[in-house]
């Protein structure tokens, strides 16, 4: 079984060495204990300008992989976090393919856990959510957890569905689901989770949610104050071009 791991990256310089050895490492492990277990590490350089794209490549040379590869797919220029992770979930050819940022917030192991939970499930998608597990939150301030969860309460309301944590930045998928979704979806920014979980119901794909807890606290790059108007925005205008895709009409721009 061939396993893919997406990392969507712009200018990740800090961290990305240490995101490729934690996931090497884990997963090297992994293939040690199981005969059958292959993988492949995706990097998608969204444009990125700080040379993390070098670094990757650089690690991957000196580092001697039994079970599996790292690769390295650049667009030329900046287009957003979904448009990254599409371009490397199309480019996957993996049997299972996965998607978590490039500071493995939940750590590297969780992947490998929500394999197995996938592999027991037969579910087409099975995305973390924090809201499920009961430290899930754990390191944030009183204010930004209680901030998160209303956002998301909203965000799950405006969109039409019930799962607890649609922007959890750790999701996992069939390679069927993967590339039928995945070459549906137009949302290049940061609501582009919204549209997969979306277009999954539509097309009639399973979803699970598997528990997670973040690990590893970085300054977010989103600003719910001042990126919850967008994204609201966003929401609004994927759920009318999703249901009339379903509909069998062109969407209205």
């Amino acid at each position: 079984m061939l396993f893919g791991v997406v990392i969507p990256m712009y200018n990740e310089s800090e961290v990305i060495e240490t995101c490729a050895r934690d996931l090497t490492d884990v997963l090297e492990a992994h293939g040690r204990k199981t005969p059958d277990f292959r993988y492949e590490i995706l990097f998608s350089d969204d444009g990125s300008t700080d040379g993390c794209g070098a670094i990757v490549k650089d690690f991957a040379e000196k580092t001697a992989l039994s079970h599996g590869s790292i690769s390295v797919l650049r667009a030329e220029e900046n287009r957003g976090k979904g448009a990254a992770v599409r371009a490397g979930m199309l480019e996957s050819r993996a049997h299972v393919v996965s998607f978590t940022d490039s500071d493995l917030a939940y750590g590297a192991e969780i992947l490998l856990s929500m394999l197995d939970e996938r592999e027991r499930t037969g579910v087409d998608l099975l995305i973390g959510s924090r809201a499920l597990a009961k430290d899930g939150y754990a390191g944030y301030t009183a204010a930004r957890k209680l901030a998160s969860r209303v956002y998301l309460k909203l965000l799950s309301l405006a969109a039409g569905f019930r799962h607890t944590d649609s922007q959890c930045g750790v999701k996992l998928f069939s390679a069927p689901a993967a590339h039928e979704i995945f070459s549906r979806t137009r949302t290049d920014g940061w609501a582009f989770d919204l549209e997969v979980l979306l277009r999954a119901e539509k097309l009639g794909f399973t979803v699970g949610e598997y528990p997670v807890t973040v690990l590893r606290h970085r300054a977010s790059k989103v600003r719910l104050l001042r990126d919850s108007v967008k994204m609201f925005r966003e929401v609004f205008r994927i759920r009318r071009e999703v249901n009339a895709e379903a509909a069998g009409k062109p969407p209205q721009r």
